[in-house]
């Protein structure tokens, strides 16, 4: 166990949580009672002592001591009882008050170093400056008699070790360079990198510099219960943690609580806190005395750490702290710039799939994706593509669509919310949910991409299961065992290494993985709005052609009503003055009148049709039975000469419409079916709701399946000009305009046993149009 600070409880975050959930199923895996959460909830970092090669004071806003370790008689020679209460410039002098000052308010972060000398011994001291509690809190380090460490002969030696870091080409290759060094540096008998799989997963020792005679530990993977959550956290706080000796004898803080509370002081910054108990037992277990840890961090998060470990005590002093805590700084900044750099050699890769795709896409994204496969699994290998639009799935590319559904329904249902544009990945939705246990096999990974806020509407790549044997440091199952000694954990190295196979992860995904998921999505976007913009504009110029179209429409419909009553009246007049008129002529004659009825009639359809455009419905709630009834005023005798029966609809049931407009589209439907109606009986047409749909249903001749679009248009008949009952064609294009203005939709069908049933929506959204 790595001993750290600022213990979270179980459940308090996704780290513990974690955490907690693996080590109580390795606890109950083992053979003992021992149980590892007690880690999790131990304040290390209110233990209440230091390491005993260095002693502390905190004092107060006044300058006076509240808190001395009861080694101060030997360092700094005066005994805490007489240091507590006493201002602290009696001991450091002025100038080292003002250092201190000085070292505060430098910008170095929370804690800072400063050099002080004692003005009545004269001994010099390294001292550790950072506040806490509200103290400021001062860590004396006895400075070596003789200058081991020289930062101008540390420099060039760094230089040449970080240039030689930057050739490296990959993080394994500059994690090598890097434990080399350190050893070099150090003199630490064994210096590994470790990296981690995830924020709480177990850790895989990458790089390693080991004396001789010392078993290897490269490529072992230690569990994730090695190193508890808030020790993860501190790791992310402080570059460098040191413990000299395992059997130091820790030096207690006096008073044992601060003033005015139940609680020793917080030692979360401190350079000397003492250790923890368990992490002790840890280190005496490996077979190590001393250690330092360096944080290698990226974005802020814990990557993995460079662990060192002496077989004998080891002594670091600040000034050497310093130079490793430089190195970890710049060696995790140039681990970040290397996966930078392969990220944008990723994506330079893609940039030329992702053009070709963002060419190929159109306002059809089904199609675009399923016509864009290839290009997809450019952009990111995956074995399979998923499209899910409007709650449909599609396996649009990969895998076992049977295999893949269910896993995919349990996936939907655990995805985190997202706005449009965002990526959202794992590479162990196990993890992630437990619901996603059983779907392991074919789905253990997903990187999905949202299409639309809070839609569900989304593009995931998705990636099977990989089993990877793995060799662990301990048995993974039973981190916690019983020795000979009593010791409680588990002794770590090759010489009793377990292979483990692990489930449930997929081949990871990467930062470049990511990184093109959303390019691809803002591609989408871009798509989207301008493809939105354009909408508008073709349908501001639909709406401004419709209208001019109307107006022609019914001024040339009004202009053409003149001549052909002159026409039809010059006609009349020639046959009622004319007494010796052949028949010819006068057959002529009745001609012309009735082609020029003909054309008023279809005037005044073509008026009406056009007035339809015009003016706001007056909707209302309208009971559907009652409206038929009034149609049937109209329609009725016609029904009747052709014997057709009526079913009406239950009173009660209401629609939203125009009451005017629904009595002509319903007189419209009656007509026709009794137009329409077939030779033999029983005759029946029935008016019906269904939802929101109105339906007309009738058992007359009925209308082939390729005529039923074309008898919407206007002046559209299938039968002769006189046949059935005579018409103009424009009774359904009526009817259709009607319907288009209440903002639904008119569809012709089948209707079992033969006939026609016209289903017509009326919805309720009054803000259509």
């Amino acid at each position: 166990m790595h001993d750290d600070q600022r213990p979270h409880g179980p459940g308090e975050d996704e780290l513990g949580a974690e955490w907690a959930r693996a080590a109580r199923a390795e606890a109950e895996a083992g053979t003992t009672s021992f149980d590892l959460t007690v880690c999790l909830t131990e304040p290390i970092h209110l233990l209440g002592g230091i390491q005993s090669y260095g002693a502390l004071l905190a004092v107060d806003n006044a300058g006076v001591v509240e808190v001395a370790s009861e080694n101060t008689t030997a360092l700094l020679g005066h005994a805490p009882e007489a240091l507590i209460g006493s201002a602290v410039e009696a001991l450091i002098g002025g100038e080292g008050v003002a250092a201190v000052r000085a070292t505060l308010d430098a910008p170095t972060g929370d804690r800072g170093l400063c050099g002080l000398a004692l003005p009545a011994s004269g001994e010099n001291f390294d001292v550790t400056v950072y506040r806490a509690d509200g103290r400021t809190v001062l860590e004396f380090e006895p400075r070596p008699a003789q200058e081991v460490f020289r930062f101008s002969q540390f420099y060039p030696r760094l230089r040449t070790s970080l240039t030689k870091l930057q050739h490296e080409r990959t993080v394994v290759d500059v994690c090598a360079s890097a434990v080399a060094e350190i050893r070099a540096l150090t003199g630490y008998d064994r210096v590994v990198a470790y990296r981690f799989e995830g924020q709480a997963g177990p850790g895989e020792v990458i790089a390693e510099s080991v004396a001789d005679g010392l078993e290897p530990w490269l490529g072992l993977w230690f569990p994730a219960t090695d190193i508890p959550p808030q020790a993860r956290r501190l790791y992310e706080r402080n570059w460098i943690r040191v413990i000299n000796d395992v059997d130091d004898a820790t030096a207690a803080l006096l008073p044992r609580v601060l003033p005015g509370t139940t609680a020793p002081l917080d030692l979360s910054d401190s350079a000397l806190r003492t250790v923890s108990s368990f992490h002790l037992e840890y280190l005496r277990n490996i077979g190590v005395a001393s250690s330092m840890s360096v944080s290698l961090l990226h974005s802020g998060s814990l990557w993995g750490l460079i662990a060192c470990h002496g077989i004998t005590p080891r002594r670091l002093d600040a000034e050497v702290r310093s130079a490793c805590e430089f190195f970890g700084v710049t060696l995790s900044l140039q681990l970040a710039a290397l996966e930078e750099a392969q990220t944008s050699q990723a994506r330079h890769h893609t940039r030329t799939a992702l053009a070709r795709l963002v060419t190929e896409l159109n306002t059809d994204i089904t199609q675009s994706v399923t016509t864009s496969v290839d290009l997809l699994h450019e952009l990111v290998d995956a074995d399979a593509v998923v499209l899910r639009l409007d709650g449909e799935t599609t396996v649009v590319s990969g895998g076992d669509q049977d295999s893949l559904q269910p896993g995919l329904a349990a996936l939907w249902a655990v995805v985190p919310e997202l706005t449009a544009g965002a990526v959202w990945r794992t590479d162990n939705l196990t993890a992630h949910d437990a619901s996603m246990t059983p779907h392991a096999e074919h789905l253990s990974g997903a990187l999905v991409l949202a299409l639309a806020d809070g839609t569900g509407d989304l593009i995931a790549w998705v990636r099977r299961e990989r089993r990877a044997s793995r060799t662990w440091a301990a048995n993974p199952d039973t981190p916690v065992r019983l020795g000979e000694r009593g010791e409680r954990l588990t002794p770590r190295g090759s010489s009793a290494v377990y292979q483990a196979v692990t489930r449930g992860h997929c081949v990871p995904w990467t930062a470049s993985d990511e990184a093109v998921a959303g390019e691809f999505g803002r591609a989408i976007s871009t798509m989207v709005l301008r493809h939105n913009a354009r909408l508008t504009t073709l349908n501001a110029e639909l709406n401004r052609a419709n209208r001019d179209l109307d107006m022609f429409a019914f001024a040339a419909a009004h202009e053409l009503k003149e001549p052909l009553r002159g026409i039809f009246n010059s006609t009349a007049f020639i046959r009622e003055d004319a007494d010796d008129l052949d028949d010819t002529t006068v057959r002529r004659l009745d001609t012309v009148q009735r082609l020029a009825q003909r054309m008023d009639e279809l005037i005044n359809s073509l008026l009406h049709f056009a007035q339809l455009g015009h003016g706001s419905l007056r909707r209302e709630e309208v009971d559907l039975r009652e409206a038929a009834l009034s149609a049937l005023e109209i329609a009725g005798p016609r029904l009747t000469e052709r014997e057709v029966e009526v079913a009406l609809p239950a009173p009660g049931q209401r629609v939203l419409a125009d009451p005017d407009r629904l009595s002509e589209v319903l007189v419209n439907l009656l007509v026709n079916a009794a137009k329409y109606a077939r030779e033999e009986h029983p005759r029946t047409v029935e008016v019906s709701l269904d939802g929101d749909a109105v339906q007309v249903r009738d058992n007359g001749i009925g209308i082939p399946p390729e005529h039923r679009t074309e008898v919407l248009r206007l002046f559209r008949r299938l039968h002769k000009r006189d046949a059935r009952g005579g018409g103009h064609g424009a009774g359904l294009a009526i009817v259709h305009r009607i319907v288009e203005r209440h903002g639904g939709e008119l569809g012709l069908h089948a209707a079992p046993g033969g006939g026609t049933t016209v289903t017509f929506t009326l919805p309720r959204d009054t803000d259509r149009r």
